[in-house]
């Protein structure tokens, strides 16, 4: 059973159009949304969440419309917003009472080892931490909710190098343990590289497509040439430079190399951020 469904949605603003998106995410996947501010993520999340109603088309969370009648599918989900709201009165000890009573599957071992490990200050008033401090206590807040499927918007933007390792490394752990989806919008390519499994890449509202990070990385290969490579497009060339080629099918470039007798130096894979830079159109200047 696909866990999530997203059929045919639209968002019309005034200055703004979303979609149309189709998606399915299936349990045991992190799935990253990537994309330039303004192409549409948080607004893609907020819909899942209905907290934006769609234009056109349909969500389902577990075979449920997320705008019907039926709500119950809320409690298999937990989400982790860019900015809290009504948070700032209460101290963490506060927001952990309430996030237990509302989480029928509330962890709080969970709960308590994020604390020690991220080192997340109780006592202390949501408004007098850090970002960064907001956003460990969010997390431990979040995870520890045990919910089915966690929606987490830019989560660890202000946090420190060290708090990231350990909330990749948590996070990897807790969805190896069970059937689980995790849905991360980030611009920190890092973070993606370590934690998605997929990877939903967005531009200007448009999905430019769903793609199995594994099989992303070995599609794009670099090509390296003694000398210019011909001026005639090479079968899988998506960009060159001087002396090389970029291709998102290794097999029948070479295979084309091969046959025309076209030596070339060495081959490389890309980093994760300079094929999403590859994916994601160039701005247009004046």
């Amino acid at each position: 059973m696909t866990w999530i469904e997203i059929k045919h949605v639209s968002k019309q603003m005034s200055n703004f159009i979303l979609g149309p998106i189709h998606l399915d995410i299936e349990p045991g996947t992190i799935a990253a949304f990537v994309g330039n501010n303004g192409s549409g993520k948080s607004t893609l999340l907020k819909m899942i969440m209905d907290f934006v109603h769609p234009t056109d088309g349909e969500i389902r969370i577990l075979g449920v419309p997320v705008q019907g009648d039926d709500e119950g599918w809320k409690k298999y989900v937990a989400y982790q917003a860019q900015t809290q709201i009504g948070y700032d009165p209460f101290t963490g000890k506060d927001l952990k009472s309430l996030f237990a009573q509302t989480y029928i599957r509330w962890d709080d071992e969970i709960f308590y080892e994020l604390i020690h490990l991220l080192e997340v200050n109780m006592d202390e008033k949501y408004s007098k931490l850090s970002p960064g401090e907001q956003q460990k206590l969010q997390i431990a807040l979040t995870i520890a909710t045990n919910a089915s499927i966690l929606i987490l918007d830019e989560p660890t933007s202000f946090m420190d190098m060290s708090s990231k390792n350990i909330f990749i490394d948590y996070l990897i752990d807790w969805v190896e343990k069970g059937e689980k989806i995790v849905i991360i919008s980030s611009h920190q390519v890092d973070e993606v590289r370590k934690l998605a499994d997929y990877i939903a890449v967005m531009h200007q509202g448009n999905l430019i497509g769903y793609f199995d990070k594994e099989e992303l990385t070995e599609r794009y290969q670099q090509f390296w040439f003694s000398s210019q490579p011909p001026e005639a497009p090479i079968p899988g060339e998506v960009a060159r430079g001087d002396l090389y080629i970029i291709t998102n099918n290794t097999h029948i470039t070479e295979a084309f190399l091969h046959r025309e007798s076209i030596p070339y130096m060495k081959k490389n894979t890309l980093e994760l951020a300079e094929i999403i830079a590859i994916l994601i159109p160039k701005e247009k200047t004046n």
